[in-house]
């Protein structure tokens, strides 16, 4: 019954994104978003467990880190700049997920307020409903926050004093998003300073489809100068269509897409973010680090996930 409830909360957090999407009654959603509360925050399965914090010099993000930052290492810890699901301005509504890719070593930012988990600091954000002309609102958070977590990083990495002085990988930059948020991270692809992109149960609307208050087309994929990884959620996630098409369409850069038969839901609220965010983790380890074992997991014919019954994988000018 969790299981179903977190998935169902999920799917509605980017449903909300498309006014052709009626939101369920108000007390399912009640329902769900305590069942998400209930769920402790973990600190990941990496060798560096994770916390996630405020830090009061960037205060509409929620970051996450290992709690023992000397233990990664002189310009070790990559960077992953996270992208949520409705672009909602919950930036601990993928806190299994996200916490469990900081515990191998990345400092992962989200936009918005700590309201999701038994240590909630704020209250949720009402579910986005359709405006008195039928439209959906504007998103809360948009692209320029993720580029403005990505700047603060940086930034971090060259203050004197910062905790993160010169303990930034500055060439182990990746951008991501669930959805809504998934869009966004494509709207910034073209950044010089990305190394890989992650989009998950998300791709980019066909001409005359689109979310509320964003303006992402097909040709942003042409911005592309990494390798990018899709996880979708198969058949049944709502963006599977978007998704694959923009799989068919890149072919200039390396490109990898995996199905989960999970749905939208995705796993990020499975202990440590189930499956997805171990599949993440091997794509970040291999393009940010050059790991050559979690690079089994995608290259050759006998790769790891092409041996998994559980998944299906399609691969594109891998090297």
């Amino acid at each position: 019954m969790r299981k179903t409830m977190l998935a169902t909360a999920m799917a509605f957090c980017a449903s909300t994104a498309s006014a052709q999407q009626a939101p369920p009654p108000e007390q399912d959603m009640a329902a769900v978003f305590a069942a998400q509360n209930r769920i402790p925050d973990t600190s990941g399965s990496g060798p560096y467990p994770a916390l996630m914090e405020v830090d009061p010099a960037l205060p509409d993000h929620v970051v996450y880190r290992p709690v023992d930052l000397s233990q990664v290492g002189e310009g070790k810890l990559g960077v992953f700049v996270w992208g949520n699901g409705a672009c909602a301005d919950d930036g601990t509504s993928s806190r299994l997920h996200l916490a469990e890719i900081a515990s191998h070593g990345y400092l992962a930012i989200a936009p918005g307020k700590w309201r999701n988990g038994p240590n909630a600091k704020e209250r949720p954000a009402p579910p986005r409903a359709p405006l008195p002309n039928g439209r959906m609102p504007e998103p809360p958070t948009t692209a320029a926050d993720l580029t403005e977590a990505l700047d603060w990083a940086l930034a971090e990495n060259d203050r004197p004093g910062s905790q993160y002085a010169g303990l930034i990988d500055e060439n182990a930059v990746a951008i991501g998003g669930f959805s809504c948020g998934g869009v966004q991270a494509l709207e910034l692809a073209g950044d010089p300073r990305l190394k890989t992109v992650v989009v998950q149960n998300s791709g980019i609307f066909n001409t005359g489809q689109g979310i509320a208050g964003m303006r992402v087309e097909k040709s942003a994929l042409q911005a592309l100068h990494t390798p990018v990884i899709y996880v979708l959620g198969g058949p049944t996630d709502i963006a599977y269509a978007n998704g694959m098409d923009d799989f068919a369409r890149i072919d200039h850069v390396p490109a990898v897409v995996v199905n989960l038969p999970v749905g939208h839901g995705g796993t990020y609220f499975e202990p440590n973010g189930g499956k997805a965010a171990r599949i993440v983790v091997d794509w970040l380890e291999w393009q940010l680090r050059g790991d050559a074992q979690a690079a089994r997991s995608f290259l050759g014919d006998n790769c790891g996930l092409c041996g998994d019954s559980e998944v299906e994988i399609e691969r594109k000018n891998l090297r």
